[in-house]
């Protein structure tokens, strides 16, 4: 049968054993969900190409890297979109636990709406061993992640599913680096497409790991190519998160996210950006709402500007 759903994804090495446990636990996961989806696994990365043939899924090596060699997600997002004529793609962190909920509120998401993203929270948990599937298997685990684990904050997402008429371009991105995921809620908003939250509806596990993997041991979001990131997404503005949804899945239904004064108020100060499609506007009503955040911003710009002429004097 053709499949309703393709998951593509770009995994870390698997040179170190505790991602590599994490990584296949999350892969096998996503098998569970087979035939309906197809996964596709990307990069030369050490062990990625063998993991593709013990599982049974495809592999793509041949991906698109920056100067810094990490692979770029416009690259990323075209070889996922290429792999089929699947009506739903999704990208998922390597390291995130799916069960049958993704599947399912996909496919009833697609029923309702022609246009959209669906994004959502996700449970923090540790998991140090191989994940054995037993038939009770999903039923255990999200039980152990409700007493063990911890919901992350509503910041931005580790997965990504849109239909296939959305998403057909995207700037060029370095994976594993902040700022893209957040360019997705904005761009989904700007375009007028549904900005779906499902964190009501699909329960995913994030399975804890360090930054080991990263130059110097670092988070993702002291990196130069985060900068890049910000840069190519058109500035901090554009830095969405799940707080700038429109719409909710709840219960079987898209339905709009309700309204509070919180709500409201941030609706009004990106209405400039995606509506007027106005950065300057944008900056206006940060400015009006984040008056010292737009003037510590102002005097970090402004120090990093004379930092490059004496740089270049």
């Amino acid at each position: 049968m053709e499949p309703e759903l393709t998951i593509f994804t770009a995994p870390k090495p698997f040179s170190d054993p505790h991602i590599s446990t994490i990584q296949y636990n999350a892969i096998r996961s996503w098998k569970e969900l087979e035939p309906e989806v197809s996964i596709v696994l990307i990069g030369n990365e050490a062990g990625v190409e063998s993991v593709a043939k013990e599982l049974g899924v495809h592999f793509f090596s041949d991906v698109k890297r920056n100067l810094h060699g990490t692979p770029l997600i416009s690259s990323i997002f075209e070889i996922g979109r290429s792999l089929n004529s699947s009506p739903l793609l999704a990208y998922v962190n390597a390291d995130i636990i799916l069960f049958s909920d993704f599947l399912n509120v996909s496919k009833q998401t697609l029923n309702q709406i022609n246009k959209f993203l669906l994004v959502g929270q996700r449970w923090d948990m540790d998991i140090l061993n191989k994940i054995h599937l037993s038939p009770e298997w999903d039923k255990n685990l999200k039980q152990d992640c409700k007493e063990a684990g911890r919901l992350h904050p509503r910041g931005g997402s580790d997965y990504f599913i849109y239909p296939r008429t959305c998403f057909t371009w995207l700037p060029d991105f370095a994976v594993g680096r902040a700022g893209w995921d957040n360019w997705m809620f904005y761009q989904a908003r700007k375009n007028k497409w549904a900005c779906v939250d499902a964190s009501k509806s699909i329960q995913i596990i994030h399975q804890n790991h360090d930054y080991s993997h990263l130059p110097g041991g670092q988070s993702h979001y002291r990196l130069p190519e985060t900068n890049e990131n910000v840069r190519l997404a058109g500035g901090r503005r554009t830095i969405f998160t799940l707080m700038d949804v429109n719409y909710e899945f709840n219960q079987g239904k898209v339905q709009k996210t309700p309204l509070n004064w919180r709500k409201f108020w941030r609706e009004v100060e990106i209405f400039p950006l995606i509506s007027l499609k106005s950065k300057w506007m944008a900056i206006l009503f940060f400015s009006i709402f984040h008056p010292k955040k737009a003037y510590l911003e102002f005097r970090s710009s402004d120090q990093k500007n004379k930092n490059d002429r004496n740089n270049y004097a």
